[in-house]
């Protein structure tokens, strides 16, 4: 699944309804590529943990791949990124 443009709270809902599509119709782990996400608030971080508690009850997991810095800073910043599976 690709990530495009921003995440926050005006298209969070949207992006929890595609993530939990992907989470249901998906059988292994979810790789979301993030190489054309620009921006993620405290929203949009919000339901990633909840799209990971889901995953985890599950045995799966959700990598993170191609971040930008400021984004990978977020997650630095919050300890997220030793919840969830950051790759280059």
């Amino acid at each position: 699944m690709k990530l495009k443009g921003e995440i926050d709270i005006y298209t969070a809902a949207e992006f929890k309804k595609q993530l939990n599509t992907a989470i249901d119709e998906g059988r292994g782990d979810l790789h979301l590529d993030c190489s054309e996400l620009q921006y993620m608030d405290s929203t949009g971080l919000g339901v990633l943990i909840g799209a990971l508690k889901r995953m985890k009850e599950q045995d799966r997991n959700i990598y993170l791949a191609n971040l930008k810095p400021n984004v990978r800073k977020l997650f630095s910043i919050t300890g997220l990124d030793k919840i969830f599976i950051l790759e280059v």
